[in-house]
């Protein structure tokens, strides 16, 4: 019964005018190929022709998963199957979430199991309420929390001691250079400073920036590596789904982090990195050289 409700509000959503007037999430989209801003239905378009499709948010922006569900919600009309892949969830939580999308345990017991977000009902409920109602899967992407954390306090040694079970967990692959372009910016984001001095302070400092870094690669390593799995488990029949994975912006960004992962693993697949940036005014626009570099398509929203 609840697929069956579910599946008739989408219903209702995707045939109603009137609904769609409703959701209606200010918006331009500006297309860097072309170096020219674009139209939602076109982008859409040129999505559906892709293999995977990599969604980076804004986190606390209301107008942005407001727009990952637009996303979806255009892909459907294109008839093109999709495989929903979240940052939000990670690998341990695969089994329930799984249940939840087959109707055998109900939401709250599901909640109690899979640690969501704290904003999950708001924020990444209608993505996954949607996947229920087409019949997509969901993938349960990230390294779990623990995890990460701990490889933040140890390094990627902390990882070398895990039992097999434990080793499921995160990506089995895991390359993490210190130094190139993903490093700079994850160092910058963090404060960090390119050239840091020899002093003890600032030794010690760049050592915990990396065993930060480390925490993030793995993040990134096993999400991509996810993903990857599950593109090939699915390349069957005469139009395979795509694969639509959501992370904050920083882990697609200029085609690094999680990007770079699924591109290294997947070379011949097409993947296109949406970006969605929160921005003041949307009537006077300046796009930036370097917001050209970020994605391949930039859908700028009315934030906070």
């Amino acid at each position: 019964m609840r697929r069956l409700f579910l599946t008739l509000v989408a219903a209702l959503v995707l045939g109603g005018a009137a609904a769609a007037a409703q959701s209606y999430v200010p918006h331009r989209v500006f297309e860097t190929a072309r170096g020219a801003f674009a139209d939602f239905e076109a982008m859409a378009a040129d999505l559906a022709k892709a293999d995977i499709i990599l969604v980076g948010e804004q986190h606390d922006d209301p107008n942005t998963h407001r727009l990952e569900l637009a996303v979806l919600e255009a892909l459907a009309r294109r008839a093109r199957p999709v495989i929903v892949s979240l940052e939000m969830f990670e690998r341990d939580v695969q089994e329930p979430l799984e249940h939840f999308l087959m109707g055998h345990i109900e939401e709250a017991e599901f909640l109690k199991q899979a640690r969501p977000w704290p904003r999950y009902a708001t924020d990444y409920k209608p993505l996954v309420d949607f996947a229920i109602a087409r019949d997509w899967a969901v993938l349960a992407a990230n390294v779990p929390r623990r995890i990460a954390s701990e490889v933040s306090k140890g390094g990627l040694d902390a990882l070398g001691t895990k039992p097999a079970e434990e080793r499921a967990l995160f990506a089995s692959d895991l390359q993490c250079p210190v130094g190139d372009e993903y490093f700079k910016r994850f160092a910058q984001a963090m404060g960090g400073h390119p050239a840091p001095g020899t002093d003890a302070a600032s030794v010690e400092a760049q050592r915990t920036t990396e065993r930060y870094y480390y925490s993030q690669c793995v993040k990134d390593e096993t999400m991509a590596e996810s993903i990857a799995r599950a593109f090939t488990s699915s390349r069957t029949g005469d139009r395979p789904p795509a694969i639509v994975h959501f992370n904050g912006a920083f882990h697609s960004d200029y085609g690094l982090g999680t990007a770079a992962r699924v591109q290294r693993r997947l070379p011949t697949a097409r993947v296109v990195i949406l970006s969605i940036k929160p921005v003041k005014d949307l009537d006077n626009l300046n796009v930036s050289a370097e917001d050209k570099r970020v994605a391949n398509y930039i859908v700028y929203t009315v934030g906070k």
